[in-house]
């Protein structure tokens, strides 16, 4: 694919299904030989050394602790530091792993870059075919993952026209969201996800989709970058509603109706700031801003995704790891407290996913880890001085720059 002015208004449609070319024949080959090798942890910590963090101030998803301990052993956080080896943090704060609530997977090498930058969940929102997820999950030492499998799309989609997209997953009516689901669950997606732009699919077969998957015990991802399919999204029950309008900034009475127990927002502001830069006609970044701002004041729940992927053709590209620093800031100017941002990307998108082990430092917790200089809740940039990582309790080298 390519970029022209008759095509630039389509990859807004398809941003949040970045990634889904990855399902390549070359690429399926590459995951799969990747995923044979062993996972190097990159760093002098493995995952099953019990060491002990001494004077590191910690972000308990609230506030900054006094300096003090904190026990990682078998890639657990531990209770005892007895025997462990002792690193000390010298007063720097220690923050759960990063968690990015919109990223599409590629190889192994895409998680090595989330996991130099402090990223040690990434919950993807489109890839296939199975054997690609599959590639990527439990990788020992590298970030875990989640993961949609193959969004719903409608006829006439550019999705729909890729050689190599499921047929199965274009939907044409609510007659066919029953198999839809049930095809995701069997090849293990995490959640289902489901594309609403201007081709469709209908309110009815996104009402259906989510409907099904509530039945399967799994939640609705809805892509909607434009109010009207903001409205959509909303009257079928998604669970969470990605991207943000550029066409018009978000209601008081439509950020309401996220905060009354509706959806969970990711607004990806990072790829929409790239897509409003691209001047297509009809698109300000201020009305994502602004949409961000509404949801805030609604008490809105608000979580930090990139849509950071590698997609051939997709003119806006987030980097993998370095773009969740950017999208905090991001979420900071457009209204959210530096506390917030920190946790929209630890232990809210933990509780919103279902993800049980993660999300803040804790007995038992994943040893996901992110040690920086400086105190990211009087500056979020600090988040980007990053002095070490440890990824199920295996040490990752800082990424340069």
């Amino acid at each position: 694919m390519c970029v022209n002015d008759r095509n630039r208004r389509g990859f807004l449609r398809t941003a949040a299904a970045a990634g889904i070319a990855a399902a390549s024949v070359p690429a399926l080959a590459a995951a799969t030989a990747h995923g044979q090798e062993p996972a190097p942890a990159g760093g002098s910590a493995a995952a099953g050394e019990k060491i002990a963090l001494t004077n590191a101030r910690v972000f308990d998803g609230d506030e900054l602790t006094e300096p003090r301990t904190v026990v990682v052993e078998n890639g657990r956080i531990g209770l005892n530091s007895l025997g462990a080896r002792r690193i000390d943090c010298e007063g720097a704060v220690l923050l759960p792993g990063l968690i990015d609530a919109h990223l599409h997977l590629r190889d192994l090498d895409t998680l090595r870059r989330l996991a130099g930058f402090g990223v040690t969940t990434g919950l993807d929102m489109a890839c296939f075919p199975p054997e690609v997820v599959d590639s990527l999950r439990r990788q020992p030492g590298l970030p875990d993952i989640r993961s949609a499998g193959t969004p719903a799309v409608a006829p006439g989609s550019p999705q729909s026209q890729l050689p190599t997209f499921p047929q199965d997953a274009v939907l044409t009516g609510p007659e066919q969201a029953a198999t839809f689901v049930r095809n995701r669950v069997t090849e293990g997606s995490d959640y289902i996800k489901i594309v609403i732009d201007e081709a469709g699919p209908t309110p009815e077969t996104v009402g259906a989709v989510a409907a099904q998957a509530h039945s399967a015990g799994k939640l609705l991802m809805a892509h909607a970058t434009t109010a009207a399919q903001v409205e959509v999204a909303l009257a079928a029950g998604a669970d969470m509603i990605h991207h943000i309008p550029l066409d018009s900034a978000l209601t008081p009475e439509i950020a309401a109706r996220f905060a009354a127990g509706g959806p969970v927002a990711v607004p990806t502001l990072t790829m929409m700031e790239g897509f409003a830069n691209l001047g297509i006609p009809g698109y300000d970044y201020a009305n994502a801003e602004a949409g961000v701002a509404e949801l805030h004041r609604a008490g809105a729940r608000v979580l930090a995704g990139t849509d950071a992927n590698l997609t051939p053709g997709i003119p806006v590209q987030p980097a993998y790891g370095d773009s969740l620093h950017h999208e905090l800031e991001l979420l900071v100017a457009a209204g959210l407290s530096t506390r917030e941002a920190l946790r929209a990307a630890t232990v809210l998108p933990a509780q919103s996913f279902r993800l049980r082990d993660r999300g803040e430092i804790r007995p038992g917790y994943r040893a996901d880890l992110l040690l920086v200089d400086g105190d990211p809740l009087a500056d979020i940039t600090a988040t980007r001085a990053v002095r070490r990582v440890w990824v199920g309790g295996a040490e990752h080298a800082p990424a340069a720059g």
